[in-house]
């Protein structure tokens, strides 16, 4: 059997041990966290001892941190008219989100889409911060969304530069923080963000599992799910406290271990793009001029299609996906390459390479072997082709 490596952490993360542990133990358990009797309390302890935890890796008060299904939700349930910040009842009036966000963003959650407006990135995904203030003069009381870093490059936005810009315009800020927690700083203070969502899959913890983290003084007054007191009367339905088991463990280990694993995963994946060079120099790094996060490399090589490529490396061992997977998991043209000014045939090629905490040198080899017959096989299709 072929030799595999897995290079697809920013889909999902394989579960960390101590959240397979965490996850286990409740699903022995019986007790809803709602029932007042003991066993009804053990769950709820649990749900509160994982809020705890994901708050910590926040930065956050575990009082602010609302368990969802995962970051989808949570975004939906943060991109809505009715925040209100600081006891104020005053309806946010537009939307601005990036143009290089996640689909769950750009679709401008509970705004009407009249309401939602998209704003420019530059050649390397970032958010044009003079267009930024152009576009919020256009508003009384805004809401930005801008995530903290790019799922399919790795480019990490201003966000504190930003946080003041909107703060400055009396708005609020949204920030997705799924790719950056537990490789970089995702601090909600340190930020500047008014509200953050996280997803546990992304981090190493079970799938069904998400949170929208608030600053205090920040509040809802619209659920997104209706129907029960969950959460805080935030979130309607009993909760899956298997998988927050399993999201508080993954947290509270990404937490202790980010900044040795951010340093080794950096290591690997410098390595991997000098001997990318190397092998191929006619191959494009996209976002590699700013700032990315220490995991993750979306590159591409003109002539070559993403589709087929991936197909090549999934026979010789190698899990990468292409820059934009959409949900039906055919390979479609990046939208935040477009937004980049990426031309159709050289968005057309991207693979993405994400790395994660147990990548070793051994699979960078796997990773670079597999490449050098990839490339030599397809682009030999593609000059016989011509």
């Amino acid at each position: 059997m072929t030799e595999r490596a897995y290079f697809d952490w920013n889909a999902t993360a394989p579960l960390r041990a101590e959240a397979r542990v965490a996850a286990l133990a409740v699903m022995a358990l019986t007790g809803n966290a709602s029932s007042v009797h003991a066993e009804g309390r053990a769950a709820r302890q649990t749900i509160e001892q994982a809020r705890a935890q994901v708050a910590a890796l926040a930065g956050a008060e575990p009082r602010n941190v609302t368990f969802t299904s995962g970051a989808t939700e949570a975004n939906m349930l943060a991109l809505t008219p009715a925040l209100e910040a600081g006891g104020r009842k005053e309806p946010r009036d537009r939307l601005f989100v990036s143009a290089v966000e996640h689909p769950s963003v750009r679709c401008g959650g509970r705004f009407a889409a009249d309401a939602v407006e998209t704003l420019p990135v530059d050649a390397n995904g970032i958010v044009d911060l003079a267009a930024l203030q152009a576009a919020l003069a256009r508003a009384e009381r805004p809401l930005v969304s801008v995530m903290l870093a790019n799922n399919e490059t790795g480019a990490i936005q201003p966000i504190a530069a930003i946080a003041g810009i909107v703060h400055a315009a009396n708005g609020l800020l949204h920030v997705d923080a799924v790719q950056g927690a537990g490789r970089i700083d995702c601090d909600i203070g340190a930020l500047g963000a008014d509200l953050i969502s996280l997803s546990s899959h992304k981090i190493g913890g079970p799938q069904g599992a998400g949170a929208l983290v608030r600053r205090d003084g920040i509040h809802i007054s619209e659920p997104l799910i209706r129907g029960g007191g969950q959460e805080r009367n935030l979130r309607a339905g009993t909760e899956n406290v298997a998988a927050i088991a399993g999201f508080g463990a993954a947290a509270e280990t990404a937490r202790l271990a980010r900044q040795a694993d951010a340093a080794r995963m950096a290591a690997l994946r410098d390595r991997f793009e000098a001997a990318l060079k190397v092998q191929t120099p006619a191959a494009v790094i996209f976002a590699a001029d700013v700032v990315r996060l220490p995991n993750t490399s979306l590159f591409a090589v003109p002539g070559l299609k993403a589709e087929t490529a991936i197909i090549s490396f999934d026979l010789n061992g190698i899990a990468v996906s292409s820059g934009a997977a959409c949900s039906s998991g055919k390979v479609q043209i990046s939208s935040v390459l477009t937004a980049m000014g990426v031309s159709a045939d050289l968005a057309r090629g991207a693979v993405r390479v994400s790395l994660g905490p147990d990548t070793t040198e051994a699979d960078i080899d796997l990773l670079l072997s597999a490449w050098m017959r990839v490339v030599s096989s397809l682009l030999k299709s593609h000059a016989n082709a011509a």
